[in-house]
């Protein structure tokens, strides 16, 4: 493959106009419902050129159109990876956690007999480290886990972090929230500074690569019954928003908890849902 260079990147890039670039996110947040407005243009212009100059394409109006009548989708898949932004850590706002523990999983487990079925969904799954802090936080710290069968889903659209979240190696930044008792516990030195998690863990998560904007890929997820849904929905514009808030509550068991980012709000997306405040977090619900 052709690596670029600073010239020829610089050369194509000043190729891409105004009109280029509004008909580049009108077609990506049709496909994949994530919004790129004017204050985006260098992060979007910056990816195109690589894609561009990757396939060999001479110019932004060869390579979309190559784009869009692609047969098998793979360029647009390796275009989905490479314009979506990937930044998590173990136990990232980790007073949700709290509360799921804490709260929203006795709630859950009131409604169903012991041995039932618990499903919990972590979308966007990024690189693994919100499902498998998810799967620590059970293990560790909710007394009723023997008593139930808890399924733990992770999606993403990036198929290149689903892979990595399957190899679960992590560097030192991503782990340094931890306690180093779990630390210890759950993961293994791999190298310099890198630390691999338990295959224990990682078997205890279902990956799967999602589309919220696609029906059918959501359309497969049911009685899920807490969704971890953070910081994502601020990448997608007010009726995508609504739209992937509607498949998510689909989704959703009555009675079932979604965790939102801390500077996302529901009420802004969705009426369908009702706010829940307990000690460690304020969370919504879909109605029982």
């Amino acid at each position: 493959m052709k690596t670029p260079t600073l010239a020829s990147t610089q050369a194509v890039a000043a190729l891409i106009t105004d009109a280029d670039f509004a008909k580049f996110a009108e077609y990506f947040h049709r496909k994949t419902g994530i919004h790129f407005d004017a204050g985006k243009r260098y992060f979007v212009d910056k990816r195109l050129v690589e894609r561009i100059e990757a396939t060999g394409s001479c110019s932004f109006r060869s390579y979309f159109v190559m784009l869009r009548f692609e047969a098998d989708g793979a360029e647009m898949q390796r275009l989905v990876n490479a314009m979506t932004v990937n930044e998590t850590y173990f136990f990232r706002e980790a007073y949700q956690f709290d509360c799921m523990v804490n709260n929203m999983l006795d709630e859950v487990a009131a409604r169903k007999l012991p041995g039932s079925r618990i499903r919990i969904w972590s979308v966007p799954s990024s690189t693994g480290e919100e499902p498998y802090s998810i799967a620590i936080y059970l293990l560790e710290r909710w007394a009723q886990i023997d008593r139930y069968d808890v399924e733990i889903f992770s999606s993403d659209i990036d198929t290149s972090v689903l892979a990595a979240a399957e190899r679960g190696v992590y560097s030192r930044r991503a782990v340094e929230q931890l306690p180093p008792a779990y630390l210890r516990k759950y993961f293994t030195p791999h190298g310099p500074d890198e630390w691999r998690i338990s295959r224990d863990l990682v078997s205890a998560v279902e990956f799967s690569r999602v589309n919220l904007s696609e029906a059918a890929d959501t359309r497969r997820f049911r009685d899920i019954d807490i969704v971890f849904c953070r910081n994502l929905l601020i990448y997608f514009d007010d009726l995508s928003r609504r739209v992937a808030a509607e498949a998510l509550f689909d989704a959703m068991s009555p009675g079932g908890f979604i965790c939102l980012g801390h500077s996302e709000s529901m009420s802004r997306m969705s009426s369908l849902f009702t706010v829940r405040r307990f000690p460690d977090a304020m969370v919504y619900q879909k109605p029982v």
